[in-house]
């Protein structure tokens, strides 16, 4: 029992004068002194000492009586403070010593992190098979042997890699290995919490120059909401290539390399009772992934406005497609579990935010100001900003159709009482509501305001005519953007599209009828012919002023007609063709009928100034948007 007892204390003894040459609070070292100080752990090929004062700190943690001092504590006791005798001293000196060199280790042996190996992980999507039982055997097998790293780190064992997710290497294998033994040994010990620290120290830096190289800024909620619209912009748009990089490649392998040197070791004690191999991840990276969403945060709440919802989308769907690598990466700990609530929550109030916008669009179209009409009846400004926007809603679909869930309510379109000034509100009349999408509802309830609007600013126009062209060119141009967008045209759907055709035809039809009925009476029979005694025929006279009062319509006509602009092609010439479909026959006709008349009493050239021809090239010049030149006006009849 003697023998047994004095080779354990000399045992004991030996592992102490090994630990003991080792001292960092020593003014000189093993091997080396001054501030040049050498490291067990120093990636040479030598690692014999290495091996020798991990054994020593083996041998103290076996051979050593228990102490309050040593066993058990979360922090190093000052080596002055005597409690314990040489081996409680010698376990603090060992603490110390390790911990330098898990710093020294964690410092010098890092590598440099190349942030254009990322750039393809910021058009990932996480519509891959994510959980793809063949993909997470042939990851499982790929781990299995792998022998890199040292067995004793259980590669992968709990996380596995997302396809989705590029884990690069931060360190070395044989550092991993070394930072592992390093940290289970002062684990063990009851100093995890001064691993952790160290840890983080160190790691939490890196990670921070890893986003701003990624061009993540640091900018308050404040900063950010003081930004212009087109400066924040461009930043949402670096921002969602930056967050899927920083998610997919430097917050995962952060979390890789903790979990390989941290993932079963022992780091809860006395007062971290609720640390685990996560919480060296979390001290490293929460302050980097708070301020990365918290600019995303900024914007959730920011003032709305409808030029900011296809950007605000854009936002919701990038969070939205990192959500489950945020979860596996932060959520499966509680020490990183708020990082993923805060995205899930951010998420959740840009998406209300998209509601608002939308709801606050369909209000402004409605509300849309403008009191002055638009020269010669063209398309108005309103009408093509709001179909802009919704052929960018439409393609958006499969995000919008998710958010938007409910139809528009009568309630939300009827006028606030009492305000006289409050335009009354349209109603909406789907054909089947039962089978559409809330969101076609939300389009067509878009349209159906837009329409409402625009007959307002029809009855800005004097000219009831053209009023109704104003009417013809705003609704032919919805139905067109309709027809030109798919996913549109699939929204609203061929039922409304017809009804918009027929209103366009109806506005093309009431301009006609308005416009040229007065210049086609003049060529009516009516009120020339006279009769009595003894013969009759027609009256010269009536005849003449026939003539005069149809030149006077026409040129009038052709002054302001000229200067109204159809902008569509097809249109402009099919409202002229049908234009001279109705006046050329009717001329014709009416010359052929009475010219003689004229032609054989004087100065007909005052009566008969155009030919058939000249009216059909005169047609020609209107809707241009801009009055004919003098020489084209018409040419004098020979």
């Amino acid at each position: 029992m003697m023998d047994g007892s004095t080779a354990a204390a000399a045992e004991l003894e030996a592992a102490e004068r090994v630990v003991m040459r080792w001292d960092s609070t020593a003014s000189a070292s093993y091997g080396g002194g001054g501030g040049d100080e050498q490291m067990l752990f120093d990636g040479g090929g030598d690692r014999v000492e290495a091996e020798r004062f991990l054994r020593a700190v083996d041998d103290l943690r076996r051979l050593a009586p228990p102490s309050p001092a040593t066993v058990g504590s979360p922090r190093r006791t000052s080596s002055a403070s005597g409690g314990g005798g040489a081996a409680s001293n010698a376990v603090q000196v060992a603490m110390a010593r390790l911990e330098d060199e898990f710093r020294h280790v964690l410092s010098s042996r890092a590598l440099d992190l190349e942030i254009e190996a990322l750039a393809d992980l910021t058009s990932l999507s996480m519509c891959s098979d994510r959980t793809n039982s063949a993909d997470v055997a042939e990851e499982a097998a790929a781990a299995d042997e792998d022998d890199s790293v040292s067995s004793s780190v259980g590669r992968r064992s709990s996380y596995r890699s997302l396809r989705s997710i590029r884990e690069i290497d931060l360190l070395p294998a044989d550092a991993i290995s070394d930072l592992h033994a390093i940290a289970s040994r002062m684990a063990v010990a009851g100093y995890g919490r001064e691993c952790v620290q160290v840890y983080a120290s160190v790691r939490k830096p890196a990670v921070d120059s890893a986003l701003r190289r990624l061009g993540v800024e640091k900018l308050s909620i404040g900063d950010v909401q003081r930004l212009e619209w087109e400066v924040l912009e461009a930043k949402i748009r670096r921002w969602i290539r930056a967050a899927r990089a920083a998610v997919r490649g430097v917050f995962a392998s952060e979390r890789r390399l903790c979990f390989l040197i941290f993932h079963d070791l022992p780091l809860s004690s006395s007062t971290i009772t609720t640390a685990t191999h996560d919480a060296p991840f979390a001290e490293a990276v929460k302050g980097a992934a708070l301020q990365l969403f918290g600019f995303a945060e900024a914007i959730s709440i920011g003032r709305r406005s409808p030029e900011k919802l296809f950007k605000i989308i854009d936002l919701h769907d990038a969070i939205a497609d990192l959500l489950p690598d945020v979860s596996d990466i932060f959520a499966a700990s509680k020490a990183g579990e708020s990082i993923y609530v805060q995205a899930a929550e951010i998420r959740s109030r840009l998406a209300d935010a998209v509601r608002g916008i939308l709801s606050e669009f369909e209000n402004a179209v409605l509300r849309d100001p403008s009191k002055t009409p638009v020269p010669g009846g063209t398309i108005h400004p309103l009408t093509r900003y709001v179909m802009n926007y919704s052929s960018l809603i439409s393609d958006y679909k499969t995000t919008l159709s998710e958010l938007i869930v409910s139809r528009p309510l009568a309630c939300s379109r009827i006028a606030p009482e009492g305000n006289e000034n409050a335009p009354s509100f349209p109603d909406l009349d789907l054909a089947d509501p039962d089978s559409q999408l809330p969101l076609a509802a939300h389009l067509i309830w878009i349209i159906v305001v837009l329409e409402h609007n625009l007959e307002s600013k029809a009855s800005l126009y004097k000219d009831a005519a053209l009023s109704h062209l104003f009417v013809m060119n705003n609704v032919h141009y919805i139905a067109h953007k309709i027809k030109d967008s798919p996913e549109l045209r699939g929204l609203i759907g061929d039922e409304y599209l017809k009804q918009l055709t027929g209103k366009f035809r109806l506005a093309a039809t009431r301009y006609q009828r308005t416009a040229w009925l007065k210049i086609l009476n003049c060529l009516r029979d009516e009120g020339l012919h006279v009769s009595g005694g003894f013969s009759s025929g027609v009256s010269k006279s009536a005849l003449r002023e026939r003539f005069k009062s149809f030149n006077a319509a026409f040129e009038e006509a052709h002054r302001v007609q000229s200067a109204w602009y159809v902008p569509d092609t097809q249109l402009r010439e099919e409202l002229r063709i049908s234009i001279a479909e109705k006046l050329l026959p009717a001329y014709r006709s009416f010359l052929g009928r009475f010219r003689h008349h004229i032609e054989n009493g004087r100065h007909p050239e005052l009566y008969i100034k155009y030919s058939v021809e000249d009216l059909e090239t005169s047609v020609t010049n209107f809707f241009e948007g801009c009055p004919p030149s003098l020489h084209n006006r018409r040419r004098s009849h020979g």
